[in-house]
């Protein structure tokens, strides 16, 4: 087994998400490897054809926000040690984030998780459970 030089990082920007970029951060000092972070976002399909001419404007507003978002968030985590990047990618969250590790020929994947159970678990379904499921390698979940 290898240790890893490249870890993708799932974020949405959320505290859970910041503490695991801070943590991932700290592992890439020690083990002398590349941070990349991935943002996954999609709109809602539920637009009426009616609808759609004014969602262009919102999706790129949307698109936008998420590369301010993105933009802020390396930059605030850029140091010497470790080269920190980050990919805002239009699919669901947990594609992106496996597509991003196979891309990358990541070793590590890391995500944050809001710690939700029962019924909100059971609702809003678990982005890191679904990352465990899919990635081309080992998963770190920090809490």
């Amino acid at each position: 087994m290898t240790l890893p030089r490249t870890i993708v990082v799932g974020t949405d920007f959320s505290e859970p998400a910041e503490v695991a970029t801070r943590y991932a951060i700290e592992l890439a000092t020690k083990l002398d490897a590349s941070v990349h972070l991935v943002f996954g976002w999609m709109m809602p399909a539920t637009a009426t054809p009616m609808e759609l001419p004014a969602i262009g404007p919102l999706y790129d507003e949307l698109a936008e926000d998420a590369q301010r978002a993105m933009a802020a968030t390396t930059e605030r985590h850029r140091n010497q040690q470790v080269p920190v990047d980050g990919a805002v990618i239009f699919a669901d969250a947990r594609d992106a984030i496996a597509s991003q590790a196979v891309k990358l020929n990541a070793e590590l994947v890391v995500v944050g998780t809001h710690g939700r159970r029962g019924l909100r678990r059971a609702v809003m379904g678990s982005v890191a459970e679904a990352i465990v499921r899919s990635a081309p390698c080992p998963v770190l979940v920090v809490r």
